[in-house]
């Protein structure tokens, strides 16, 4: 069986608290984009895992997708063995959510391979394992994202017929740098209400690590700046970066990006 591991953008993202077991309370709308990967899974006499595209750097026991199925051979006992093999295209460490795909959809596709009935409930139990993201993307659908993300509430949104442009410089910002330039703080307006409202977007929708971010890494800021020149009727950093989309009403006309940028444009 294969499938498309797809990444997230994030619509506003405050850091609301900080948590006693370290962690950080955030509050963020998440919305599906169709940037993916391709994950394979087949049965096999012997067990194998191989990767493609985009280098995996760090230890293959740390990848998400093995973790996955480690939580599902715990809890099923004499599952047969899986060759494995994830074709990467999301940029890695980006704020697109590439890695916490990768495993929830690979909780998906075991739980459809070995027949084991598990509905959204239960996969999103073992996702919430994986880490903070993974249960946003067992449903896959726009959510706001409360406490470390992990508590989901659906919302109806619509940017069906926008265009998204993405943008990856290739900047390493790492999570130590993000949260150490955010001051947690109760957000100043209703995210649901501003969601409501495009026209709010731009001056309302914000992504609290964008102020410390940019002031490091104005080559970001720069990124940000030109896609609202172009006419985006909204852009941001997505997660902690250093991804920024932008959102048009219509394609717009060539932007010109640096060509070691990675770049992803699609209707939405």
């Amino acid at each position: 069986m294969i499938t498309f591991p797809n990444a997230k953008i994030n619509l506003g993202l405050h850091i609301t608290s900080k948590r006693k077991d370290g962690y950080h309370d955030i509050e963020t709308c998440m919305v599906p984009i169709p940037l993916c990967d391709a994950l394979e899974m087949v049965l096999d006499k012997k067990p194998s895992w191989n990767s493609s595209g985009l280098a995996i750097p760090g230890d293959p026991k740390d990848n998400l997708i093995l973790k996955a199925e480690k939580l599902i051979r715990k809890d099923f006992q004499g599952l047969p063995n899986l060759s494995i093999h994830l074709h990467k295209n999301i940029p890695m460490g980006a704020g697109l959510g590439g890695g916490s795909a990768d495993g929830a959809f690979a909780l998906q596709l075991m739980n459809n391979l070995f027949d084991l009935h598990l509905d959204d409930f239960f996969l999103e139990e073992y996702a919430a394992q994986l880490g903070s993201d993974c249960p946003f993307f067992i449903e896959n659908t726009p959510k706001i994202a409360r406490g470390r993300g992990e508590i989901l509430e659906p919302i109806d949104l619509l940017l069906k017929g926008s265009y998204l442009v993405l943008i990856n410089p290739g900047i390493h910002v790492g999570t130590k740098e993000a949260y150490a330039g955010v001051t947690p703080a109760a957000p100043k307006v209703n995210l649901e209400e501003v969601l409501e409202d495009r026209s709010r977007w731009k001056a309302e929708l914000v992504n609290d690590f964008e102020a410390s971010i940019f002031k490091n890494h104005p080559e970001i800021a720069g990124i940000k700046e030109k896609m609202y020149e172009a006419g985006a009727f909204y852009s941001a950093m997505s997660g902690s970066g250093s991804s920024v989309f932008g959102l048009f009403e219509e394609k717009p006309n060539s932007l010109g990006w640096q060509e070691n940028y990675f770049v992803f444009e699609s209707a939405l």
